[in-house]
Order: structure tokens, then C-alpha cells, then sequence
């Protein structure tokens, strides 16, 4: 059994591609209602993306939550780069077997620009080759660390992270222009349900994960984040993959 979070399709496609070399299901914990029963688990597996080189809240509070057993279980975090102290910091939360890092291609427009199409399709062809040997070693339950802390690992995931969480998730800046017809799709699809639509346009709770679902999925390219993401593109996985890897 593999658990995900994702917002812009990374981290569900990791988590599926896993699930597939390993004849393995993958679950988005968003529209998990029930539990499925662990003890059938061959293996555990947790999915998820590096928010400010620390776990998602959402995801932590799930597995904080999850029953502990003795099946082997593996997580795999999504990042532009480093992770930080990121995996060792989650397998506090629930014991991990073994711990990896996957570079993904860019989604935190409030940063950067995308990377271009040409670099999307190189991480993916990178990725593609390391999901074969991680699901070589998970279903071998082979014990292994291979994460890129980075530098200043233990500063980025304490510090940073403690300010990312309690100042940059901060919902102020969002707007949308007069390009947004109101169809509602960055409420259904917000996992924090910090969204809600009046008068046919979203307004924002005080507090999101910081996700970047919204803003990247728009059709219209409506959203922004205050000054830093106008003009630049939008970015979501589906459009890059082949139709055999649709999810």
C-alpha cells in the first residue's frame, strides 16, 4: 500500500509508477475515506512532496495517525533539489525501512518560473530510471538511506521550515483577475478546504499548505500569488506523460 499527497500530479505519479513496478496500489490520502486493512499490506509506503525541506502537514498528521506494525515500509519525498532533513524528520512520525529523495520538475511558481519543457522532460526520463532501481530494492525490502540532505540540511528543516509554517503559508497574496469565470475548480480541488467561491469568484481562507494546486491548475491561469507569479508559467504533470502513464 502507497500513500501520496500531491497537488500538481508529481508525487501521484511517483506514487503510481511504484505501485506498478511493484504490483502495489496507490491511495491519495485527500480521498482516503476509509482505511484499507494493513494487515494484508506486502509493504507501506508514504509519497509526498518537500514543502521548505520538511514534510507536508497534511501527510504528517496522516501518518502520525496510521497503526504501526512490522510490515517494511519506504517513503519517497519530491523536491526541486535537497530535501533537507526532511525523510528523517517523517520516519519519526512513523519507522521507515528506507528513505529516498526524487528531483522533480519545479511547481513553486511563487519562487521561480517552471522549468522549460525541455528540462521537465529530462528530470522525467531521470526519474522514470530511478523509480526502476527503487522498486528493485523495495520489493528485495532492501534497507536504504539515499536522500540529498543538501547543505545546512539541519538549519533549512528546523529553522526554515518552523518559518515556512508559521509565516509563508500565508493566503494574503492570492487574487485572481478578470480572466477567472468562476468554475469553481480551485475549491473542489484545494486540499487545506481554504477555498470557497462567493459571487463566482474564490476568496481564501487565512492559511493554506501552500500546495501550489491552485494556482497551477487554473484553466484560465487566474490565480496569482501577489507580484511574483505573473507572467509565469503554470505547471502540472499530465500534459508531459505518456498516455500509458495517466493516472
Amino acid at each position: 500500500m502507497i500513500f501520496y499527497f500531491s497537488a500538481t500530479g508529481n508525487s501521484a505519479w511517483v506514487a503510481h509508477r511504484l505501485a506498478s513496478l511493484t504490483d502495489d496500489t496507490a491511495y491519495d490520502i485527500i480521498t482516503l475515506h476509509t482505511l484499507p486493512n494493513l494487515q494484508t499490506a506486502k509493504q507501506i509506503g508514504f509519497v509526498f512532496p518537500v514543502y521548505a525541506w520538511g514534510a507536508p502537514e497534511i501527510m504528517a498528521t496522516f501518518a502520525k495517525k496510521l497503526p504501526k506494525g512490522n510490515t517494511f515500509a519506504f517513503g519517497v519525498c519530491t523536491c526541486g533539489e535537497d530535501a533537507g532533513l526532511t525523510m528523517k524528520q517523517f520516519a519519526k512520525l512513523y519507522p521507515l525501512d528506507s528513505s529516498y529523495s526524487l528531483i522533480m520538475p519545479n511547481n513553486y511558481i511563487i519562487g521561480s518560473d517552471t522549468d522549460s519543457k525541455e528540462v521537465i522532460s529530462s528530470k522525467l526520463t531521470l526519474a522514470r530510471k530511478e523509480l526502476a532501481q527503487i522498486a528493485q530494492e523495495i520489493q528485495q525490502q532492501k534497507r536504504t538511506y539515499r536522500v540529498h540532505e543538501g547543505s545546512l540540511a539541519g538549519i533549512k528543516s528546523h529553522l526554515a521550515n518552523f518559518g515556512f509554517n508559521r509565516f509563508a503559508r500565508s493566503t494574503k497574496p492570492f487574487f485572481v483577475t478578470e480572466a477567472c469565470n468562476g468554475c469553481g475548480l480551485c475549491e473542489k480541488n484545494c486540499p487545506a478546504s481554504a477555498i470557497s467561491m462567493k459571487k463566482g469568484n474564490p476568496l481564501w481562507n487565512l492559511q493554506c499548505y501552500q500546495c501550489m494546486g491552485c494556482i497551477n491548475q487554473c484553466p484560465q491561469q487566474a490565480i496569482q500569488y501577489g507580484k511574483s507569479t505573473i507572467g509565469r508559467h503554470r505547471y502540472t504533470i499530465q500534459p508531459y506523460l505518456p498516455k500509458e502513464e495517466q493516472f
